[in-house]
C-alpha cells in the first residue's frame, strides 16, 4: 500500500466557552466506527469541548439525524461518522453521493459539520483511515467541525433575523409623503 501524503493541519481553535458537539455515527462496520468515534472524542476533548454520541442505522440516516438535532437542540456542531465500502452494486455511489450532498446542504444552511464518513474501495483502506493512532479521519472530522464553530462564533452566532429589514428606523406608510389629500 502506498504511503499517505503528508499535509498541513490547522491548529485547533481556542474557545472562550466550550463547544458542544453531537457525534452521529453509523456503526455498520462497528470496529471501524469505534475507531472513528474514539478519534473524534479525543479531538473534541483536546479543544476543551463536550460531546454526545448517537447511532443511526446507516450513512444515509446520518444527515437526517443531524438535521433533527440542528433544528431541535443546542449543539454548536456535528461530526458525521461512518464507513461505506464499495460493493458489487451501484448502491455505493448512491450512499456516498447522497449522504455527502445532504451534509453539504446542511452546512450551507449554517450547521457546523465535520464529515468523517469514509468512502473506500475495501476494508483495508477503511481500517487505515479510521485508526485513531493512524490517519484518524474521525479526529479530522471533529477538527473540521470545531473550526467551523470557531468561524461561526467569530462572525456572530448565525442567528439572523428572518423577514424584511426596514431601510430606516421610522415606519413609513404607503401613500403620499405629505399625508392623505384633503377634500
Amino acid at each position: 500500500m502506498a504511503q499517505a501524503e503528508t499535509h498541513y493541519t490547522l491548529p485547533l481553535p481556542e474557545f472562550d466557552r466550550p463547544a458542544k458537539l453531537l457525534i452521529v455515527v453509523a456503526p455498520y462496520y462497528k470496529d471501524i466506527a469505534d475507531q472513528l468515534v474514539a478519534g473524534a472524542k479525543a479531538e473534541i476533548e483536546k479543544a476543551g469541548g463536550s460531546h454526545e454520541v448517537i447511532e443511526v442505522p446507516g450513512a444515509l440516516e446520518v444527515p437526517t439525524a443531524i438535521r433533527i438535532a440542528y433544528r431541535q437542540s443546542n449543539f454548536d456542531g456535528f461530526v458525521a461518522l461512518g464507513c461505506v465500502i464499495r460493493g458489487e452494486t451501484t448502491h455505493y455511489e448512491t450512499v456516498c453521493n447522497d449522504s455527502s450532498r445532504a451534509l453539504q446542504l446542511l452546512g450551507l444552511d449554517g450547521a457546523c459539520i465535520g464529515n468523517g464518513i469514509l468512502t473506500v474501495e475495501n476494508r483495508e483502506q477503511a481500517v487505515v483511515r479510521a485508526e485513531a493512532a493512524g490517519q484518524n479521519k474521525g479526529g479530522g472530522a471533529a477538527a473540521a467541525a470545531l473550526h467551523l464553530i470557531a468561524l461561526t462564533r467569530r462572525f456572530g452566532n448565525g442567528n439572523k433575523s428572518i423577514g424584511f429589514k426596514p431601510l430606516r428606523d421610522e415606519i413609513q406608510l404607503a401613500g403620499d409623503a405629505e399625508g392623505p389629500a384633503s377634500a
